[in-house]
């Protein structure tokens, strides 16, 4: 078994990139998706949520593991499955709360460390850029491609060909329909 320092340490990493996650797919709906501005106070404000909401969930597990501990405390029979705790599992149980507990007072910690949050938004926004960049370089590339730089040109042919007949022409005769429909209608 390691050390409770060296588990709250790795969880604590987790923690981290889990936040940064967090904070990225908020930063590429707040300001792609709904067209908002990046604000880097309203996402410090996230970024120390996201933080403390983890150490919350640290804490929950951490109270969940002293729960199971009584309940196993004085049982000695033959568990019945992986989570049927016995008495001889109250040490690692004790050990993992004393984890869920050091993984949430450094989450705590670090929510209140003003630099620490803006350099996990600074990430976290790094990475939406990356997002942004890699999608944006991917269409460009397939949006230039010309049939002689596509090696698979002849293969996707009739597939595209396919699209544009069932899909495309037929969505285009819809909307020449309607406003049809419409122009008749506007001139009854």
């Amino acid at each position: 078994m390691g050390k409770t320092s060296d588990a709250v340490a790795e969880g604590v990493s987790i923690a981290a990139a889990a936040a940064r996650l967090i904070v990225r797919n908020r930063i590429l709906v707040d300001t792609i998706a709904d067209g908002g501005q990046f604000d880097a106070d309203a996402f410090g404000e996230i970024t120390r949520e996201t933080l403390l909401g983890l150490a919350a969930e640290q804490e929950r597990a951490a109270d969940r593991a002293r729960r199971l501990r009584r309940g196993a405390w004085g049982k000695f029979s033959t568990s019945s499955g992986t989570h049927d705790y016995r008495d001889r599992d109250t040490a690692n149980l004790r050990r993992r709360r004393k984890q869920y507990l050091g993984v949430a007072a450094e989450l705590r910690a670090w929510a209140g460390d003003e630099a620490r949050v803006s350099a996990l938004l600074e990430s976290a926004r790094d990475a939406a850029w990356g997002d942004v960049e890699s999608n944006l370089a991917r269409r460009l590339n397939v949006e230039a491609m010309t049939a002689d730089s596509d090696p698979e040109y002849e293969t996707m042919r009739k597939a595209r060909m396919d699209s544009l007949r069932m899909i495309d022409l037929a969505r285009l005769a819809s909307q020449a329909k309607k406003k049809a429909q419409q122009a008749r209608a506007d001139g009854a």
